[in-house]
């Protein structure tokens, strides 16, 4: 049967949201063609422009067309991270996806450092290690992942964390709603998957604008811890013991 798209041909594809960042995606192309060059298993790059109103998917075109491995899908309206993941998670068929930011505040040669768990962990996540944020920042970041912990029972230290990597068939069964991308630990967990945090190298954003303030990394998250609740509360999972469907079984009349 042949494959609905190339990423089926490769082990991981590292999914790269793309918001408005036409500075950085010379950076990128790289960045992720040395590590691709290099990598322990066959890796191709999904950009998913979430409709950029810069260069970026002119650029972006541009990298596709000269190099090989890279692929993106776009859409024109702007919709945000979670929905930019969702479209990643539904369009990867490689049995790995993994997942870094377009700001390369984090490097994608630590996904090394994340792939020999993988074989145990459903989910395996960065933490990011002298993180380069300022005062600011990481004191939000901090207030915020406390009060999910509490909300949500899971343990990650780090959610913000751009850099992860996790199975592309636990990826797509788990639900999405805007801001979901913050409790992606908590909904693999809801499917009964495991998470292993690991610390990865953080660097200072050096190009372009970052996306987020105040709002939507403090008050927005608390919000969202709610809807999160609400929607474990209603989660329907079941597994399948038994039926008659195998092509193995005879034909009846």
């Amino acid at each position: 049967m042949e494959a609905t798209n190339k990423t089926a041909l490769y082990d991981m594809t590292i999914l790269v949201p793309v918001y408005n960042e036409e500075d950085n995606i010379a950076a990128l192309e790289q960045a992720l063609s040395a590590y691709i060059a290099t990598a322990p298993v066959k890796v191709c790059v999904l950009f998913v422009n979430d409709g950029s109103r810069d260069s970026s998917l002119e650029k972006i075109k541009d990298v596709c067309a000269r190099r090989d491995h890279f692929f993106y899908i776009s859409y024109t309206e702007n919709h945000g991270l979670s929905t930019a993941m969702k479209a990643g998670f539904d369009t990867v068929l490689s049995p790995l996806t993994g997942y870094i930011d377009g700001d390369l505040q984090t490097n994608p040669e630590d996904f090394n450092l994340l792939l020999p768990y993988t074989d145990h962990f459903e989910l395996v996540a960065g933490i990011r290690a002298g993180r380069k944020d300022s005062l600011g920042k990481r004191l939000q970041s901090k207030i915020a992942n406390r009060f999910r912990r509490a909300m949500t029972g899971d343990t990650a230290t780090d959610t913000g964390c751009p850099l992860k990597i996790i199975h592309s068939d636990v990826a797509k069964k788990i639900p999405f709603f805007d801001g979901m991308h913050r409790f992606l630990a908590a909904l693999v967990s809801l499917e009964g998957g495991k998470m292993k945090e690991l610390p990865v190298r953080h660097y200072p954003r050096t190009r372009g604008v970052s996306k987020y303030h105040l709002s939507n990394r403090l008050v927005k998250p608390f919000q969202d811890c709610f809807a999160f609740r609400w929607m474990r509360s209603r989660y329907i999972r079941y597994n399948i013991d038994e039926g008659n469907l195998s092509s193995s079984d005879k034909a009846t009349k």
